[in-house]
């Protein structure tokens, strides 16, 4: 600020009553600084675990034991990437996940979606109730349900219907059914969200169609649904991304159909086996395992190829979280 514009703006401030201008400056920017500071130490919490695994599965075998190497490789390489890449099966794994997730999460997209607008706009026996019930899906850890589940799903026999069992653990047929009934991972939580946003949408546009002649169902599917359907993606996204890394339900149910959660949370000892096998060859004697820095980095770099799908759909769709969160009533 020049002397000019600055003995401009001490006559404007001494014009004011009690500094009303100076003060109101230093507050905006002491304000600013708070908040910059304040969103780059969440933005540094965020990225540095994911930079500090990008560090590691760049570096080369000389790097991981020089102490003197901190964060950046003096020896970059790719070599780790497509060991990890050759370990994981990872184009069949890609491809094996995001069919199962993309089945998955519309199963439990359609199911929850139904359940919420009734939830939203009708009325039956015990609604507060069956509510309270969906919120408790929410809070309860599914470990809490867990033995339960897997024998209900291991011997299903439908409430005694069926004439014998049927085993859907380790079936991706098991799953689905889970997910068709809301029942899957966070089901609860895309419930609460669609209701809340089906509740905020005027009762008017459901009662003129009603008027023209249109039945629930059919208001429901041509007047409320397109309308919803940023929330719609929003939810759909969350589920494909928390299907996508759940070690949960996909060690009961997706055990043996290689998806990625199973191949990266199995990589260390996947990693491990081989070395024994290379070292066992290349020096005619049993082998050894590898260094934890080896592990550590092969896992690292794992994590990295195996989330950087999820990463490009969230940089792809991140808007509609923005607009579902503005349209919803949800205070975050």
């Amino acid at each position: 600020m020049t002397k000019g514009r600055l003995a401009k703006y001490l006559a404007r401030n001494r014009a004011t009553d009690n500094n009303y201008l100076l003060k109101r400056d230093v507050s905006r920017a002491a304000t600013g600084i708070f908040t910059t500071v304040l969103l780059f130490g969440l933005c540094f919490l965020i990225l540095q675990p994911l930079l500090h695994q990008f560090s590691n599965s760049i570096m080369s075998r000389s790097d991981l034991f020089d102490p003197t190497v901190i964060a950046i490789p003096r020896n970059p390489t790719l070599d780790t990437y497509r060991l990890a890449a050759r370990l994981m099966n990872y184009w069949g794994s890609l491809f094996n996940t995001a069919w199962i997730t993309t089945l998955v999460s519309v199963l439990q997209i359609v199911a929850c979606t139904l359940v919420a607008y009734g939830f939203a706009r009708f009325e039956f026996p015990l609604k507060r109730f069956w509510f309270a019930c969906v919120i408790l899906t929410v809070l309860v850890p599914p470990q809490v349900i867990r033995a339960p589940m897997f024998l209900n799903f291991h011997f299903f026999d439908l409430f005694g219907l069926l004439p014998n069992t049927i085993m859907l653990t380790n079936r991706v047929e098991g799953y689905a059914l889970l997910s068709a009934t809301a029942m899957g991972l966070r089901n609860g939580l895309y419930i609460f969200m669609l209701r809340q946003y089906f509740r905020n949408m005027p009762k008017e546009l459901e009662e003129s169609a009603w008027v023209d002649g249109c039945g629930k169902l059919r208001t429901f599917v041509q007047i409320m649904l397109p309308d919803a359907v940023p929330m719609l993606v929003s939810c759909f996204l969350f589920a494909f991304v928390w299907q996508w890394t759940d070690g949960f339900y996909t060690t009961m149910f997706l055990r043996e159909q290689g998806v990625m959660a199973v191949q990266m949370s199995a990589l260390g000892e996947t990693f491990s086996v081989d070395y024994v096998r290379q070292t066992s060859m290349a020096t005619g004697t049993q082998g050894f395992r590898p260094d934890i820095a080896l592990v550590e980095a092969m896992i690292s770099t794992g994590v990295l190829i195996g989330i950087a799908p999820i990463i490009g759909i969230y940089l792809v769709a991140q808007r509609f979280f923005v607009e579902s969160i503005g349209q919803s009533g949800i205070k975050m």
